[in-house]
């Protein structure tokens, strides 16, 4: 018994320094990657800061920016940081409503369901993005349907997304197995019922983290919304502002910082996100 009981900790004390080893080696991988960042953000502020050195007798100037424009027209462009996150929040909830529909139309055995979802999807993917924001903005109207540019930015956006999502939410739904929907209708469930309790729950936890990535995309893509030149969104402003004084690069790059820290806040959550869904496979 003493033997047994040995052994037994024995093997804990392993498990345990195997454990802080892979700890360490987490820790010192955060560590070096968190280093690099702050190195590589160095050289990037360094690229933009205007000086000049010499390398073997050439002249080289790193980019020179007018830090004042900066600082009088930071909060303007700022302002429309809110507009953009507003435009891609309804457009995936829109892209997400016609993916699940555009979905379940491409596993329906009905042929003019099954139609209606191909063409749409055809037609989507086969015409850019650019092309359908001024389709709905300026074709509309000769149909006596007249949409602000911020919603037919939101429409157009929906439904580009939700042509490309319903590839996400096709193969989400298809990976519920045949064996668990014989079962649900085994024991008296209706087709609908079983949609709604067995297989669209599982298909979610598969589909929303591509979601999250469709979103933060866009986040970006929402900035062609500005070509309608009636939202005033981050990229609108960046460049009424630098084309106004000239100071085109500028405005770019505060645009384009906007851009990034959007990204870095929404991909934080998302992973957070992704790795509280991945608590259910454990």
């Amino acid at each position: 018994m003493e033997t047994t009981n040995t052994k037994k900790g024995a093997e804990k004390g392993l498990a345990d320094q195997i454990f802080l080893a892979q700890q360490r080696k987490r820790r010192a991988f955060s560590t070096n990657v968190g280093i690099s960042w702050i190195a590589l953000l160095l050289f990037l502020l360094y690229l933009f800061s205007g000086a000049s050195f010499s390398v073997g007798g050439f002249q080289l100037k790193t980019i020179q920016l007018d830090g004042e424009f900066i600082r009088n027209n930071l909060s303007f462009v700022a302002s429309g940081a809110g507009v953009t996150i507003f435009i891609s929040g309804l457009s995936i909830l829109l892209a997400t409503t016609l993916a699940l529909l555009a979905a379940l139309g491409r596993l329906s055995t009905f042929p003019p369901i099954y139609a209606l979802s191909t063409f749409y999807v055809s037609l989507i993917r086969g015409t850019p993005l650019y092309l359908q924001i001024f389709f709905f903005f300026l074709a509309l109207p000769q149909l006596g349907i007249i949409l602000p540019g911020l919603w037919a930015g939101v429409l157009a956006l929906g439904l580009n997304y939700g042509a490309y999502e319903s590839e996400v939410f096709r193969a989400a739904l298809s990976s519920v197995g045949k064996g668990q929907r014989e079962a649900a209708l085994a024991i008296g469930m209706t087709p609908g019922q079983m949609m709604k309790r067995i297989v669209l729950p599982q298909a979610l936890r598969f589909a929303i983290p591509p979601l999250g990535n469709d979103f933060i995309s866009m986040l970006k893509d929402s900035s062609l919304v500005a070509a309608t030149g009636f939202v005033h969104e981050l990229m609108w402003r960046a460049t009424r502002v630098g084309r106004a004084t000239f100071h085109n690069l500028e405005a770019l790059i505060m645009a384009a910082l906007f851009y990034w820290v959007m990204t870095l806040v929404f991909s934080y959550f998302q992973s957070r996100m992704e790795t509280n869904l991945a608590k259910g496979d454990r």
